[in-house]
């Protein structure tokens, strides 16, 4: 489970004092597909930060499973981000000198894990790039860039996956696609997705919305399409019970890159 408690981030430039979000409360059951919405400079990627641990709030806490983000240390929720925690992102973050099989295999192989290569084919294969799997990014389009960016969130079977504007650099068909894979891997992984857009007709498509405007919440509310939880149920790539690691820490990007090229 996701919980913010009174989330409060206030920043303070010369003779400026700017509060971006104020006592932000909600509580989000794992297995869950909620939206985060609102329109630009309503805090939605400053929560989406303090949710991930990516940043400390001024005021309030984060839990997540059970643990309060905001008492952990930098490193310690790192730690926590690379167990726990996976990342989709707008402009894709793929590193751009590996293939699609190989920036999926990325995360385990720095875990040190058996069975990369086959993991991220099966996974390739889940999002339909079976065909793609030795094409650089720069040989993929938009959308099959972000389906192997979803296929390497998913690599390591994380308990929450955070998605900011993942259709943002999609035409509107290519998004709605996104959206519906993400769906379906919610409902077979188990894993809580938490979706940042300011697109409320991809929003409607979750189970919950959860709406922003001037750092606060003004709506919180299921959707028409929302059903029971989404534990995971038996069969599919996601579905052998651990669930329990996750996408390497997107801040350590370079790193990867790094540490790929020494391998």
């Amino acid at each position: 489970m996701l919980e913010a408690r009174n989330l409060t981030k206030e920043f303070d430039s010369g003779t400026h004092h700017l509060t971006v979000l104020r006592d932000v409360s909600f509580q989000i059951p794992q297995g869950a597909l909620v939206a985060i919405v609102g329109p630009s400079g309503s805090g939605k990627t400053t929560l989406l930060g303090l949710l991930a641990g990516l940043d400390t709030p001024s005021r309030g806490a984060v839990i997540l499973d059970g643990v309060d983000l905001t008492a952990m240390s930098e490193d310690q929720r790192a730690q926590l981000r690379g167990q726990k925690v996976g990342f989709v992102f707008q402009a894709f973050q793929l590193i751009p000198t590996l293939t699609a099989q190989e920036n999926v295999q990325v995360p385990l192989e720095l875990r040190g894990e058996s069975g990369a290569e086959a993991r991220a084919v099966e996974l390739l294969t889940r999002v339909g790039l079976r065909d793609r799997l030795d094409h650089f990014p720069s040989q993929l389009s938009g959308g099959e860039q972000q389906r192997v960016a979803i296929a390497r969130a998913f690599v390591n079977k994380p308990r929450i996956l955070f998605a900011d504007e993942p259709t943002g650099n999609l035409d509107g068909g290519t998004g709605a696609k996104i959206v519906a894979l993400l769906e379906e891997l919610n409902r077979e992984s188990g894993s809580t997705v938490v979706l940042v857009t300011h697109d409320l007709g991809l929003a409607e498509r979750t189970q919950r919305i959860i709406r922003l405007a001037d750092g606060v919440v003004v709506e919180d509310r299921a959707t028409a399409g929302a059903v029971g939880g989404s534990e995971s149920t038996a069969g599919g790539p996601f579905s052998d019970g651990r669930r329990q690691t996750a996408e390497v820490d997107a801040a350590d990007a370079p790193g990867l890159v790094a540490a790929k090229e020494r391998a």
